[in-house]
């Protein structure tokens, strides 16, 4: 069979209605970045009598229920997404989170919390697999490295509008210490809510609809955005001569499959996609979701005033992607993600000395980090841009789920405890060698990629990974 829906997508010049696919497929991210934040802000509140009186580590093992629940997500909407379709599972995926994040606003104590923050990850995981894939397979491949990048790292501006959330919900004098912290898991759900109708008019994948053999409405979707690009840009559209060729008799989906293709077709690019996605995730849900315990700990910074030091260190996080992805274009995928992640290792190493030192303040380590994250944001994003460009149409959703869920439990879900355990120590030669298995892991994954990355920027992506190739 052959069609001509990916090169007809791709020929697109850039417009108001991609634009409308960025944001509202963007807000996963914002919702992730308000939700680690609003726990990461609150966590010393949780501690006190008018929060639900947990200890540093049962505020990590929240942390960890929450991105379990994101793995299960992850896998099962993943899987859901390349049989059913990316528009039905990125409307499913939405409402679970919006209904679990409101229960977590009624939790009673840590069981209660632990459950409501674990199924809130769930809708957030199942994001992640529809999302991405969504967004690649309608984004033109020379703005796809920016686009994405740009997307993931808004997970920051999700930190940004709970930081500032934060320091009015936590003061005291405009909220009620027992009610404050109950109104943060509010935010994130008025935003799904006013983001779904926005979701409901994006159209289906008409890759995925290409692939399922639904062709003529995958052409008629594809004339519909066509004119509405047109309409605003009042751009005329080339003619497409190439056409992609695949046999639909030969297309597989579902774990088995995904599993045959990952670790037998193409081993080399799953090694590079775990190495980027566990470094990432360790770095991140070590000290992102740590911080205020690190602030409040070792440099006795109000549990009020965290969100003065989260925003700062959230807008550098912000601007890497943002700044950087297109170089992610131009120079390349190999050269700017090895570069990222090598700077942020070392940045991190030089960061874990000056802390064990005693040559920082609050002011000065949060400087510090916004310098280290503003490389590993964008080195971390492109973690996700690495799966969902690199495996085929059929298993990209689940791709996803699973070097999520891999990185997740070796890199990510483990991070938080152990992070909390060793600040609970209030050793600062404890914290500064987790620093070191975290720069440690980054360094390595920029080799890795360095040595066996896949060269895709600016290509379609039935040529970085063929359909039935």
């Amino acid at each position: 069979m052959q069609t001509d829906v990916p090169q007809r997508l791709d020929r697109l010049p850039w417009s108001r209605w991609h634009w409308m696919v960025v944001v509202a497929l963007g807000i996963t991210w914002i919702l992730d970045g308000l939700e680690v934040t609003v726990v990461g802000a609150i966590g010393p509140r949780l501690q006190q009598s008018a929060g639900l009186g947990l200890s540093a580590t049962q505020i990590g093992e929240s942390a960890t229920a929450y991105l379990a629940g994101a793995v299960g997500g992850a896998l099962l909407f993943g899987n859901l997404t390349d049989r059913f379709g990316r528009k039905q599972m990125f409307l499913v995926t939405l409402l679970w989170y919006l209904t679990f994040t409101l229960l977590t606003a009624t939790s009673w104590n840590f069981a209660s919390f632990v459950v409501f923050r674990a199924l809130a990850g769930m809708g957030i995981g199942g994001e992640y697999a529809a999302i991405n894939s969504a967004i690649d397979e309608l984004i033109p491949s020379r703005n796809r490295g920016w686009i994405d990048l740009s997307i993931n790292g808004s997970w920051w501006l999700g930190t940004i509008i709970g930081s500032l959330a934060s320091l009015v919900l936590l003061d005291t004098h405009v909220v009620a210490a027992a009610v404050g912290w109950r109104l943060t898991f509010l935010l994130g759900a008025v935003l799904a809510l006013a983001v779904l109708f926005v979701r409901r008019a994006l159209p289906e994948s008409p890759r995925w609809l290409m692939l399922r053999g639904r062709h003529e409405e995958a052409q008629l979707v594809v004339a519909q955005i066509e004119r509405e690009v047109s309409a605003t840009t009042g751009a005329a559209l080339e003619p497409v001569g190439a056409r992609t060729s695949f046999d639909p008799l030969r297309v597989r989906m579902g774990f088995r499959a995904t599993a045959q293709t990952m670790f037998r077709r193409y081993p080399k690019r799953t090694v590079v996609a775990l190495s980027l996605m566990i470094a990432q995730a360790f770095l991140y849900n070590a000290i992102f979701f740590t911080e205020a315990l690190v602030l409040t700990t070792f440099f006795g910074v109000p549990p009020a005033s965290v969100g003065l030091y989260i925003l700062p260190f959230a807008l550098g996080n912000l601007a890497g992607p943002i700044l950087l992805g297109r170089l992610f274009d131009t120079i390349g995928r190999k050269a700017m993600i090895s570069a990222t992640y090598a700077l942020s290792g070392i940045l991190l190493t030089a960061t874990g000395l000056a802390f064990v030192h005693g040559m920082l303040d609050a002011a000065t380590l949060t400087l510090a980090w916004c310098v280290v994250f503003f490389f590993a944001s964008a080195g971390a994003s492109s973690a996700y841009l690495t799966v969902s460009e690199t495996f085929p149409l059929q298993i990209r959703a689940l791709a996803i789920a699973v070097v999520y869920a891999i990185g997740t439990l070796v890199g990510g879900a483990a991070a938080p405890t152990l992070f909390g355990a060793l600040i609970a120590t209030k050793s600062a030669d404890a914290v500064f060698h987790g620093y070191l298995v975290g720069a440690a892991a980054m360094i390595a994954a920029a080799l890795v990629e360095l040595l066996m990355g896949v060269e895709a920027s600016g290509r379609l992506l039935e040529d970085v990974a063929p359909i039935n190739g």
